[in-house]
């Protein structure tokens, strides 16, 4: 099984006593490429050293709508900067994590929808795709998007919509970004629709060291987890593991312009 987790925070501190060993293991697993995304702009420099050190490993950079009170006017331009000097490294490969997050309601929509757009943009001027964090916000986005039209597309991470909404992204370019989440039973809704989305829809991620599936119960998530939780989906959906995971590695080297 050959996997690529298109979502991954494999920077952040939980990993610093064992990233290494992490790595490992996921090789010796079939988790042959991941994503790092980048959430405000002290966390961009420890990513892109990340990504350098080793195989397998890419970047994306981005503002996250979370962070929203960290972030700084000038961290736009310092966005801007950081990709014009990587433009065409193979290492850079989206411009991500970003998006609205409508669910925490002190974040305010309008400064969101700014930070959203200014980001989208810098995707469109680079040719990049744009890896989308979306939380209780779809209508929002869905009409950002088709304002903005980009044309690289990207992905939409931990896609959680109605299968309405999954078909107004995939008309984007877009692909849904499927990992922990609908391994849990009580995700009814969510389990029905990946059981009925096209399979050239779908990527698969973890989101680590966030969103455990259920297997991993309250422990720390990891990109080791991305073989389980092709299984867990695969059954979910009535194929094999293998044709799932054929089938989300195709579709990410498609995006990312990766040879497969």
């Amino acid at each position: 099984m050959r996997l690529i987790d298109t979502h991954t925070h494999l920077d952040f501190p939980d990993f610093d006593n064992d990233r290494a060993e992490v790595l490992a293991q996921c090789r010796s697993l079939g988790v042959e490429r991941l994503v790092v995304l980048g959430v405000y702009r002290d966390n961009w420099q420890r990513l892109w050293d990340l990504a350098q050190q080793a195989d397998g490993l890419y970047a994306a950079f981005g503002l996250h709508p979370v962070y929203l009170d960290q972030h700084q006017p000038g961290h736009l331009q310092e966005l801007q900067d950081w990709l014009q000097r990587l433009s065409g490294h193979p290492k850079l490969c989206a411009v991500g994590e970003i998006g609205l997050d409508y669910f925490l309601e002190e974040l305010d929509h309008t400064r969101q929808q700014q930070l959203f757009e200014a980001q989208l943009k810098l995707a469109i001027d680079f040719g990049l795709p744009a890896l989308l964090h979306v939380r209780r916000a779809h209508a929002a986005t869905i009409a950002t998007l088709k304002r903005l039209k980009p044309a690289r597309g990207g992905i939409v991470h931990a896609f959680a919509g109605s299968y309405e909404e999954a078909r107004e992204y995939l008309k984007l370019g877009f692909k849904l970004g499927l990992g922990g989440a609908p391994t849990w039973p009580q995700a009814l809704r969510l389990r029905k629709v990946i059981a009925q989305l096209p399979l050239d829809a779908i990527v698969l991620e973890t989101d680590a060291p966030d969103m455990a599936p259920v297997m991993y119960a309250g422990q720390r998530n990891s990109p080791e987890h991305l073989p389980a939780i092709c299984t867990a989906l695969a059954e979910l959906r009535g194929i094999p593991a293998d044709e799932l995971a054929l089938a989300s590695t195709r579709n990410a080297c498609e995006l990312f312009r990766w040879p497969v």
